[in-house]
């Protein structure tokens, strides 16, 4: 009799503990050697990574902006010069004439320039991003037993690999927010910083 009350409760207790990928779930990461993440999703359903696209629009605006007083600018500065004709000679004309044209060569040199420059900003960001999140990801994928993370973009079939791009976001909006981590803070540092925002989090919110 002791020995079918043993076997019993040996079943109960492995019942209640379940299997392992089961027992995963319930801590909020499945474990799986091959992990999958999609770095675009990532970047755009992250509040990090959408303050950051928000800044390069408000850049973008801004140089327009520029561009568009600077032309307002450049055509009053034409009229000006186009009603001092009949009161200069050819040669003073020619000469401010010259000069307009070399500063208007200059101005459109310098917003192309500004252009290119936000352009290759953009391209960057996602980059920069990655780098930035890089310690929030690494915790994941050991939280998950994972020996691999593949970009899900690049995967053609994915039978045994899990998905961890959701549970990335939540994890680096709880980590990070919107802010950019700091380039000279110690790497190790913001690990234990990641894991222990969440904590942080609720105590200024109670003080609040």
């Amino acid at each position: 009799m002791s020995l079918l009350r043993g076997l019993a409760v040996a079943a109960f207790a492995l019942a209640c503990l379940g299997p392992p990928q089961a027992r995963a779930q319930e801590l909020g990461i499945i474990q799986n050697d091959i992990l999958v993440l999609d770095p675009e999703r990532l970047f755009e359903r992250t509040r990090l990574g959408q303050r950051m696209v928000a800044d390069h629009q408000a850049e973008r605006e801004k140089l327009a902006a520029r561009n568009r007083r600077l032309e307002a600018e450049l055509e009053a500065e034409e009229k000006r010069l186009t009603e001092l004709r009949a009161e200069t000679s050819p040669e003073e004309f020619r000469d401010m004439a010259d000069a307009f044209d070399a500063k208007v060569q200059e101005i459109r040199r310098d917003s192309e320039r500004r252009v290119v420059d936000l352009e290759r900003d953009r391209e960057r960001l996602p980059i920069q991003f990655l780098r930035a999140v890089e310690p929030v990801l690494s915790e994941v994928m050991r939280e998950a037993g994972g020996t691999v993370v593949l970009d899900a973009r690049t995967v053609l079939f994915r039978l045994d690999a899990v998905d961890v791009t959701d549970t990335a976001v939540t994890r680096i909006d709880q980590a990070l927010g919107e802010r950019l981590p700091d380039p000279e803070a110690d790497p190790a540092a913001q690990d234990t910083g990641s894991q222990d925002t969440g904590s942080q989090d609720t105590g200024t919110t109670d003080g609040e």
